[in-house]
């Protein structure tokens, strides 16, 4: 384990991940989407563990690293802190709301991994109260991922007030967000981090290329699917291939695993090929297990896997 002190912002939910035996498009009639109204018979459904926050710090915890996740969760969180405690996860930071219940994700996935969603904020909302000022001590890294976006713009502009190294994650939250908010969120951050179709919308908002991000930001990081993914520098633009999947079960927090594994490449003070390939490493464990904190490993046998595409892994 290294000595960075890691916070993770975010969302903090329970996951309602049903499965749809057909395909959505079948049952989309373009002429008519204007009265759309369609409900899928679904053949499994299973409550787990989510929200990105939550799901980022399970595989950096299971990497060895001790996160601290900051964010709010309600009345029925009990049980799912002792299971983030028991692998590893800080939830000091977490305030729970009494009067509330977490945050739902209900989400339907298709037989060609195509997923509608639908979000439930519940206590989330009250991410908006906590504040980096509140803190004992200064982190040496935060991520601010999906949440409440009010406690985004917030916890970015107090890591500007407070110099705290952060990197903006918007994910499903530029749906929402105005062309403004997204320059003021990554304003000052040491990376963007998106997949390849949220940062198309964010060029689209901001009006802004990616020479003129990149002097918003320090890097970009694309996300690609099975394409893999991409680092973008002032100076350079690195390529990092998918690690191949035994099997696809689920899509859900697989980014987020790939966030885990990047951040713990810059705990450790890794190059930045090397954060990108363990981000491909983790992403592909939670591609082969239902949602974002079914997988499991063990450092030896993710460096094995790692080694087996990569090549030599120092840390």
């Amino acid at each position: 384990m290294s000595n960075t002190q890691i916070i993770i912002t975010g969302s903090i939910a329970y996951d309602y991940l049903m499965c749809f035996p057909g395909s959505f498009s079948e049952h989309i009639l373009h002429e008519h989407t204007e009265r759309l109204s369609l409900s899928f018979l679904v053949d499994q459904m299973e409550r787990r563990q989510g929200g990105c926050a939550p799901n980022i710090a399970y595989t950096l915890a299971l990497l060895g690293e001790r996160p601290r996740v900051m964010g709010a969760a309600g009345r029925d969180f009990d049980e799912y802190r002792e299971w983030l405690e028991s692998i590893g996860v800080d939830t000091s930071l977490i305030y729970v709301n009494p009067h509330k219940f977490t945050a739902s994700f209900f989400c339907n996935t298709d037989r060609h991994n195509n997923q509608i969603a639908s979000f439930y904020s519940g206590a989330m909302a009250d991410a908006r109260n906590l504040s980096f000022y509140e803190l004992d001590f200064k982190p040496d890294l935060v991520i601010i991922s999906p949440n409440d976006p009010i406690a985004m713009q917030r916890y970015a502009a107090e890591c500007r007030e407070l110099d705290i190294t952060f990197i903006y994650d918007p994910g499903q939250q530029v749906a929402r967000s105005s062309g403004e908010e997204l320059k003021e969120g990554l304003r000052g951050a040491q990376m963007l981090i998106c997949n390849d179709y949220e940062f198309q919308i964010i060029r689209q908002k901001t009006q802004l290329g990616v020479q003129e991000l990149l002097e918003e930001v320090e890097l970009l990081v694309i996300t690609r699917g099975a394409a893999g993914s991409q680092i973008i520098t002032r100076h350079e633009v690195i390529d990092i291939p998918a690690v191949p999947e035994k099997h696809i079960a689920d899509p859900t927090g697989v980014g987020d695993a790939f966030r885990a594994g990047f951040l713990k490449g810059l705990a450790v003070g890794a190059p930045l090929d090397v954060c990108g390939k363990l981000g491909s490493v983790a992403a592909t464990y939670a591609l082969e297990h239902v949602g974002g904190q079914g997988h499991y490993f063990k450092w030896e046998d993710f460096k094995q896997r790692y080694e087996a595409h990569f090549g030599p892994l120092s840390l």
